[in-house]
């Protein structure tokens, strides 16, 4: 059948509106919202990225019933200035919390020392938690708080209602604390899992929000070191170790699905109480995976990306990131469009109709979520770490506009180019095939770092020339 060309553009119009009538609210409630943090999961570690060991199946629902996100990024390569962009919108750097409030590790044979930095997140910033309380949400935090545990900086003053955070000892998944408002509520020395422990928590808090919209923030420990899984977890990943060249963690993979169990808990409970189909839900890591041996062998790996957590190559900044919303986002979606850490914040503003009347660094995605088909603009990303990371990394910044990539060695100042398109794993530096392009974004970061006044590392008076 011929079609007439002078209804093409009517026809692509009533596209358009028809996914947008989609995507409202039919009863005009807020959506409950419902933010799942891995803690150092690397991009390629679940089933649905093409992990063929591990095996996630309750996240990888998300999936199936959302949309996956291939060029999703956190706004730091390590966990607190990551944590502090997802909830305030704004970039470490122009927050100055570059670092995890334990960082402190010195290279004194480098040119340079670490930046100086604030261990916190100041309690004058505005949260996400802080945002959605005032439009009548019930806010929980569960989990990794790592922002501060003053009285002035706990999850509590920052906005949420309800608060079980890690306190004492969080690395140890049997033998740890639970606080709320800084005092102890719950500690276990050797008898109940850290992850299990934190999911109960999340059901609680959901259930007994259910008269309200709510925002729960669920952030687990897992699978950050030390790598410690449940027995019963790990027989058949020991079966299946030798069928993939040993080249994946058992202990690893078990923890993970400590991790997927959670996440179908949480699912599972949104459904039972009805609220599933009113409730948005958020599933990502803080930073990529951990790629050298850290308190323990080496969890995972991040091949074909370049390097892993504490870098600003790929493999550090580049994570996994589903979204799912019944009725709103289509099932089983994939995108190409990349977004950052700081770009949460304003989308949710944008569903409930609230733009931000500040500045920050995010941008809404919201047209993605809708159309994950269609091109988004986003502009440039950014990432600043002055420091020195546990896992090898050195102090530099990158940007990336379109396909491209620029990253600053802060050290000796040297400069690397990739097109990301063609060139994932980072390993042709196009600097000097394209003087102009490493030119004209360096021009950029570096007017982008005097306007967020970053803090840059200190010269070493110490230093001597080799």
């Amino acid at each position: 059948m011929k079609m007439n060309r002078n209804a093409l553009p009517f026809i692509f119009l009533m596209i358009f509106i028809g996914a947008e009538l989609y995507a409202q609210q039919p009863d005009g409630k807020k959506p409950n919202i419902v933010f799942i943090l891995a803690d150092d999961l690397g991009y390629f570690d679940l089933s649905c990225y093409g992990n063929p060991y591990n095996n996630t199946p309750n996240i990888d629902r998300l999936a199936t019933d959302g949309l996956l996100f291939k060029q999703a990024y956190v706004a730091s390569p390590v966990c607190s200035p990551s944590r502090a962009a997802i909830l305030t919108a704004k970039h470490p750097a122009r927050l100055h919390l570059t670092n995890f409030l334990v960082g402190n590790k010195v290279d004194s044979a480098s040119r340079v020392l670490p930046a100086k930095w604030r261990p916190y997140l100041p309690g004058t910033e505005i949260t996400l938690a802080e945002h959605l309380k005032a439009l009548g949400y019930r806010t929980g935090m569960v989990g990794k708080w790592h922002l501060g545990y003053t009285d002035s900086t706990n999850a509590v003053a920052q906005g949420f209602d309800y608060d079980r955070v890690i306190g004492k000892n969080g690395l140890d998944y049997y033998n740890y604390g639970i606080t709320s408002k800084n005092r102890i509520v719950f500690e276990d020395t050797g008898t109940y899992y850290l992850t299990d422990r934190l999911t109960d928590y999340g059901v609680e808090f959901i259930k007994g929000s259910k008269a309200e919209p709510f925002f729960l923030f669920l952030s687990y420990s897992a699978p950050h070191v030390f790598i410690v899984p449940r027995g019963d977890k790990l027989r058949k990943y020991f079966l299946a170790y030798n069928k993939h060249d040993g080249k994946y963690n058992p202990y690893y993979a078990a923890m993970l699905e400590s991790l997927d169990d959670g996440v179908g808990r949480i699912l599972e409970t949104l459904a039972t109480l009805g609220l599933e189909e009113n409730t948005l839900v958020v599933f990502t890591s803080d930073n990529g995976g951990v790629g050298l041996p850290e308190l323990g062998p080496m969890p995972t790996n991040m091949e074909p990306l370049r390097a892993w957590k504490g870098h600003v190559y790929e493999g550090g900044i580049r994570i996994p990131l589903l979204i799912k919303w019944p009725g709103h986002i289509r099932s089983g979606g994939v995108t190409e469009n990349y977004i950052t850490g700081t770009d949460y914040l304003p989308t949710f503003m944008e569903i409930l109709g609230k733009p931000i009347p500040y500045r920050i660094d995010g941008m809404s995605f919201l047209g993605t979520l809708y159309h994950p088909e269609v091109s988004f603009n986003r502009g440039p990303v950014f990432w600043h770490y002055p420091h020195f990371s546990n896992q090898e990394g050195r102090p530099a910044g990158a940007l990336r506009l379109g396909d491209y990539k620029l990253i600053e060695n802060y050290e000796t100042g040297e400069l690397s180019l990739y097109n990301l398109k063609d060139d994932i794993s980072e390993e042709h530096d196009l600097g000097k095939r394209l003087p102009e392009k490493r030119d004209e974004l360096l021009a950029l970061f570096t007017a982008w770092k005097k306007e967020t006044d970053a803090n840059m590392p200190i010269p070493n008076p110490n230093f001597k020339e080799k």
